[in-house]
């Protein structure tokens, strides 16, 4: 379970690839049982898509499905952004910190090809939005921060592959981190939100315009 979990939203399958149990056997050797059980848990998380007499797929993606996630997760995150802000204390703080310096030191991908770096660097930026909603007093909202998250980088990692090609565009994603980071430790939580806010829009712009170019080519 957590080694197709890992590859569908970090590794090497992709929306829409075909999940043959016998063909996950051969890859990693662990039995049918298991990699039948892991695809049925996968799919009760939507994250697989069971067919009717063709087996499974990793989900597919959609503009529609991500502009509404995006949605969603804005408005939660703005909500538990607040309460953070409100609750946080010194260790918090200092978990803040410290997830921010491990990400600004985290080098990007070099390429389509790069996708340990990829997934390493997916790790340290995770790490970093979860520190700065952690202290929100909630689990029922981390635990939707977190389905929301687990969909949304099904996404972002195609953006975070292709972060360096003339389709992509670039952004100083250290730049927004920070700001944003610095606005929160200063217990500012309308500017928070609103940075935040903007941060997510932005990366939804730029994911939607590479998804529809893709679109587009195989149309």
């Amino acid at each position: 379970y957590d080694l197709l979990r890992r590859e569908i939203l970090h590794g090497e399958l992709m929306p829409g690839d075909r999940l043959r149990v016998a063909d996950l056997n051969d890859r990693y050797k662990l039995g049918l049982t298991p990699i039948r059980e892991a695809l049925v848990r996968l799919t009760s998380e939507g994250l697989v898509a069971s067919e009717s007499h063709r087996g499974a797929r990793v989900r597919d993606i959609s503009l529609d499905e991500f502009s509404d996630m995006m949605q969603t997760r804005r408005e939660l995150e703005g909500l538990c952004l607040a309460k953070a802000i409100h609750n946080g204390s010194a260790d918090w703080e200092g978990e803040v910190l410290k997830a921010f310096h491990l990400l600004s030191r985290a080098p990007l991908p070099a390429s389509a090809e790069d996708i340990v770096t990829a997934a390493q660097w997916e790790q340290f930026h995770r790490q970093f939005h979860f520190s700065l909603v952690s202290a929100c007093g909630s689990p029922w909202l981390l635990q939707f921060w977190n389905t929301l998250v687990d969909h949304s980088e099904r996404y972002r990692k195609l953006r975070l592959l292709f972060w360096s090609s003339g389709e992509a565009e670039v952004r100083d994603i250290n730049k927004e981190h920070e700001t944003i980071m610095k606005a929160a430790l200063s217990r500012d939580v309308e500017a928070t939100a609103a940075l935040m806010d903007d941060h997510l829009t932005q990366t939804e712009h730029a994911v939607m315009k590479l998804l529809a170019l893709r679109r587009d080519r195989k149309g």
